[in-house]
């Protein structure tokens, strides 16, 4: 999932350079992280297509930072949903819930100056979209909280107690109860498996510029580059069965990196709640991205 691809299921349309996103009061960015307007020229509007970029560089300037299993997969959605008979909340109403969220998750610790880039989008009505990058701007992976879905159930409830939304039914009321209400929350973190481990090493030795193997492959290519350009026949035998050598080190990597796919399968994509998803107690459902 990438950062236009969350904001395009935000917006519930395709992101585009013709459309406008204003952080203005009754805008449709109603959170933000707090240095944003270091970072742009007029952080008060801008196109859908450029605040997707603006969310995505902490990944190209820092291409070789990961999360702990060595994931690249940077960018965390969250989406807040009220519950039907919840009454409409206004701008500032959404914002603290954005605020709220980021901080639940980990994303956005007060007095960071250098924590992720992330924005929260009211872009569909009753609902609440929070993207981030998790490469934070100081080049570090900001992992969220480890049990984040029990972290975003609770504050959920807080939420709903705070802004006087639906509340759910207790733990084990009877199914006749309504189901849960009040602003749903969906993450979208990766669950480690217990092949993680093994597909991180597998990932690592996969990597093809900055893995273990990388440098005795770039080695025998440079080799191949110096054989290449000297004379004779023996020379030119010794470049070819290099480069073939080359090529089977690389092919290495390629499947060592597909084995690892195999132990641990990528996450679902974001803004698509788990098969079963659970409902947050507190007027609030959390699905994980």
């Amino acid at each position: 999932m990438t950062a236009g691809e969350a904001l395009a299921e935000a917006l519930g349309r395709e992101i585009s350079m013709e459309e406008g996103l204003t952080t203005e009061p009754g805008g449709t960015v109603v959170a933000h992280w707090n240095r944003l307007d270091h970072y742009t020229d007029d952080h008060r509007i801008g196109e859908s297509a450029s605040w997707a970029d603006h969310l995505a560089e902490p990944s190209l300037e820092h291409p070789l930072v990961s999360g702990p299993d060595g994931d690249r997969r940077a960018i965390l959605h969250i989406t807040a949903r009220l519950h039907p008979l919840d009454r409409e909340l206004n701008h500032a109403e959404w914002s603290e819930i954005g605020h709220r969220i980021a901080r639940a998750a980990g994303i956005a610790p007060p007095g960071d100056d250098a924590a992720c880039r992330w924005i929260a989008v009211q872009g569909q009505p009753g609902r609440l979209d929070v993207i981030a990058n998790l490469i934070r701007d100081d080049g570090t992976w900001s992992a969220p909280p480890r049990r984040l879905m029990q972290t975003l159930v609770t504050e959920a409830r807080n939420v709903a107690a705070d802004l006087l939304l639906h509340s759910s039914p207790q733990q084990g009321a009877g199914p006749q109860q309504h189901p849960s209400a009040g602003p749903a929350v969906t993450p979208s973190p990766r669950v480690p498996t217990a092949t993680s481990p093994l597909a991180a090493i597998l990932r690592q030795l996969a990597a093809e510029q900055s893995g273990p193997i990388a440098p005795v492959r770039q080695l025998v290519e440079e080799v191949v580059r110096q054989a290449a350009a000297l004379p004779g026949d023996q020379t030119d035998a010794a470049a070819r069965d290099l480069f073939w050598a080359a090529r089977r080190l690389y092919g290495l990597q390629e499947q060592l990196g597909e084995i690892a796919s195999r132990l641990q399968p990528p996450a679902p994509p974001a803004g698509l709640a788990p098969a079963r998803p659970v409902q947050a107690p507190a007027a609030s459902r959390v699905s994980a991205r």
